[in-house]
């Protein structure tokens, strides 16, 4: 059973994203850097500050074609350093220009995604017995919860965020569930909330994390892609007693339908 909490109208701020451009091995790049500040609690499978904890900030870093180097999460650091942030951070890297980037925001729960979808045969997997660092991941979401969630909430809050960009891959015809390299990024203040499932009790209406902001984030370019539309899914409210509703809280952002 998931539980509802009350709807939160505390921005994340994950729509105040920064673009920071730079020039690597001659050619111009850029990064995507949202300044989370101190208590936030975040899950990522980022090659950088993955896991779960305590972060402050997120920088997704747009590498060049063809990235040989094997230390991803040094890279990532060094990146980090020179923008001048400090504390712990997730570092995520991709090939697709992040200055494309799709952003959806619903009932205050924000996603920012980045994709890039032509090349879906990145992680072919290394010979058996071998140890190799893993390829920028070519779909990037970072979602961002204005209410608190237990970290078994962010668990399934990537569950969830994922299930969302396989989705939108589906709806805009692509027969892909995404690429071996992909990863995903979920904050919240770390406070009680017992759940955080793709779909809420009695036609609550949550639409799916990840949804509208990956299709904003789309294109046609080889590297980039932009799912059209966003649509949300139901939410709404649960009787807690009788006579009495009360209106969930954790609404979705709609942010991979551009992926």
């Amino acid at each position: 059973m998931t539980a509802v909490l009350p709807a939160s109208t505390t921005p994340t701020g994950l729509g105040d994203v920064q673009l920071l451009p730079r020039v690597e091995q001659g050619e111009q790049l850029h990064a995507l850097l949202w300044r989370a500040g101190p208590g936030m609690r975040m899950i990522s499978t980022a090659v950088l500050g993955g896991g779960l904890g305590e972060r402050h900030w997120v920088l997704n870093a747009q590498v060049p074609h063809g990235y040989r180097r094997t230390d991803p999460d040094r890279h990532l650091a060094e990146l980090a350093a020179r923008a001048g942030l400090h504390g712990p951070g997730v570092g995520l890297m991709t090939a697709a220009d992040v200055s494309g980037y799709g952003h959806a925001t619903d009932g205050g729960t924000e996603a920012v995604v980045t994709a890039g979808i032509s090349v879906r045969g990145w992680a072919a997997s290394p010979a058996e017995g071998t140890s190799l660092p893993a390829r920028p991941g070519t779909i990037n979401i970072v979602a961002a919860l204005p209410v608190p969630l237990t970290d078994a909430a962010l668990v399934n809050a990537v569950t969830t965020a994922t299930e969302a960009k396989v989705q939108a891959l589906v709806e805009a015809g692509l027969d892909c569930s995404g690429t071996p390299t992909d990863a995903v990024c979920v904050a919240a203040r770390p406070l009680f909330s017992p759940g955080a499932g793709r779909r809420p009790p009695r036609g609550a209406r949550r639409p799916a994390p990840g949804l509208n902001s990956g299709r904003a984030a789309g294109g046609t370019t080889p590297d980039t892609a932009r799912p059209p539309g966003s649509t949300a899914a139901p939410r709404g409210s649960r009787r807690r007693a009788p006579g009495s509703r009360q209106r969930a809280g954790r609404r979705w952002c709609r942010a991979c339908r551009g992926s």
